[in-house]
């Protein structure tokens, strides 16, 4: 049998948009002699999670009316994601479902039986599960139909449920679908490949997975849909990152596609993020500013990489603390990368505002609130350069900085997204590196890569005054946010003990920093944002303290 993989990069409740894509996939497959089209989780409603988009039963009901349109004009038999509106019954009126489309009618509805709630996802808010399982034939083959969460197993980072979907089907059907909306983080596609290969074993048939591709918001799909066969070998998979339409054969495998290095997945994953979420906002330019230092120099390449040099302002902002080197390094990123490049010096404008602030400032020297004032006057110039051009401000913390409060609100936390909000610091060095290896030269200066980092807002300061060193910190962080590890357990692990607890009450004193910073482009397991819900008036802990 051929089937095409449909995956799509649609924008959530572009309703026509959606639709014009799954035509021109369904035209594809088609002529690429597909005998079935299949299509990801929720494609009909442009893609994955609406969230309270759903609430709007007037949207819901357009695009199922689309689905019925769709059915009578398709070239060839279509397995959608879409809502399907329901009726009276217990819990929300409306489903997360699969539409078999043939012979100009639907045929048949899949009710997505598990609904996770747990991490980013929040499904039983909206969808009232199914109850039954769902086997169509198509072309004279038993097609079993399942959702996404329906097939992941609870050791493969699934919830954990009474009924078993796949158990189901075992030994019913000739093929499996399913079609995903799986959000992408380090390390996922590897354990994807691994479950479907476990779940392909276990029903002893091929697994049809089509995934979701691009960024919706802070979440990023990676695409990647595959063809495995009943021994849960690879048949086909398609692109990673964009919008593909596969054929494959059940029975014959296609040349498999090279696994990509991680730091290159990195990169395709932040560009893929910073592409979308202007894409999908309408913001066709950005500003950020420019230190000379790593963390804006990686965003700047990302965004040039992701929107064009020619659409990325970098604004050059020294002041009273700063360096020659970051001067002369902002410049020479600038040059490399061929974006545009304004100066506004700052020391001026924070002379002005410390007599302007007297009864505050009177008698003082320096301390945070002269550290602040200097960070919060950058923000004031990167929001008055992207009101200036209609631009849309990035951020440039990284995840390890965001962590522990290293960081100002209204200041460097200004912006509309953060791109590196989810990457450590060491990562963002390993990152650079890996950009300029592939590249051949020097995209991000050598010199912004090794320098001390520092924030330049005192004499001669360094991040490490203040933070641990950044391999000892990212590794603490990684155990604190991402496994959720008690700090004790670390000490006994053999952590320096005030190190940890000086990180764990960083961590948990800076909560109500982040809920006031921009998206944060997830890449990890556990990043800030819809999957990591933490009040902020709370107990934080006996280690977190003092």
């Amino acid at each position: 049998m051929r089937i095409a993989l449909c995956q799509l990069d649609t924008r959530i409740a572009d309703l026509a948009a959606a639709e014009a894509a799954i035509r021109s996939a369904a035209a594809t497959a088609a002529a690429g002699g597909a005998t079935l089209a299949l299509f990801p989780e929720l494609a009909a409603f442009g893609g994955y999670p609406p969230r309270d988009l759903l609430d709007r039963r007037w949207l819901v009901e357009r695009q199922w009316a689309m689905v019925q349109d769709l059915a009578r004009s398709l070239p060839l038999p279509v397995i959608l994601g879409a809502v399907e509106p329901l009726g009276p019954g217990p819990g929300p009126a409306l489903a997360n479902a699969l539409v078999v489309l043939a012979d100009g009618k639907v045929q048949a509805v899949y009710h997505k039986r598990l609904l996770p709630n747990y991490d980013v996802f929040d499904e039983a808010r909206h969808f009232r599960a199914g109850t039954a399982p769902l086997i169509v034939s198509v072309a004279g083959l038993r097609i079993g139909l399942t959702i996404c969460e329906d097939i992941w197993a609870p050791e493969f980072g699934g919830g954990r449920y009474v009924s078993d979907p796949v158990a189901e089907l075992v030994g019913r059907c000739d093929l499996v679908v399913n079609a995903s909306a799986s959000p992408w983080h380090q390390g996922k596609e590897d354990v994807r490949r691994r479950l479907l290969t476990v779940v392909a074993r276990r029903l002893g048939c091929p697994l049809a997975w089509v995934n979701q591709a691009g960024a919706h918001d802070e979440l990023l799909f990676d695409g990647d849909s595959c063809l495995v066969d009943r021994h849960g070998a690879v048949i086909a998979s398609a692109a990673r990152w964009q919008a593909e339409a596969v054929i494959a054969d059940t029975g014959a495998p296609a040349p498999a596609r090279p696994r990509p290095e991680p730091m290159a997945d990195l990169h395709a994953a932040l560009v893929a993020g910073i592409r979308g979420y202007c894409g999908r906002t309408g913001q066709k330019q950005v500003v950020l500013g420019l230190s000379g230092g790593i963390d804006s120099a990686l965003v700047a390449t990302l965004a040039a990489d992701a929107i064009g040099s020619d659409n990325v302002l970098g604004v050059l902002m020294p002041g009273p603390y700063s360096s020659p080197g970051s001067v002369s390094d902002a410049l020479a990123l600038a040059r490399n990368l061929g974006i545009r490049h304004e100066t506004v010096a700052i020391t001026a404008a924070y002379a002005a505002t410390l007599d302007a602030l007297a009864p505050f400032t009177a008698g003082t020297t320096g301390g945070l609130m002269h550290e602040n004032l200097q960070a919060r006057l950058r923000g004031v110039v990167v929001m008055a350069a992207a009101n200036r051009h209609g631009a849309m401000a990035l951020t440039t913390g990284n995840k390890s900085e965001i962590a522990t409060g290293y960081c100002t609100i209204y200041g460097d936390m200004n912006g509309g997204l953060a791109p590196i909000g989810d990457v450590y610091k060491t990562q963002v060095w390993e990152l650079s590196r890996a950009i300029n290896h592939v590249a051949g030269r020097e995209r991000i200066p050598e010199a912004s890569i090794t320098k001390v980092p520092s924030a330049e807002l005192r004499p001669d300061q360094t991040d490490q005054d203040s933070l641990p060193p950044y391999p000892v910190l990212d590794r603490i962080l990684r155990q604190l946010i991402e496994d959720a590890t008690d700090p004790e357990s670390l000490i006994r692990a053999g952590e320096d003990a005030a190190t940890v607890r000086q990180v764990a009450r960083l961590l948990e004193l800076s909560e109500f920093k982040r809920r006031q910073g921009a998206p944060i482009l997830r890449v990890t397991a556990k990043a800030f944002g819809v999957g990591r819900r933490m009040p902020i008036a709370r107990a934080i802990g006996p280690l977190a303290v003092g």
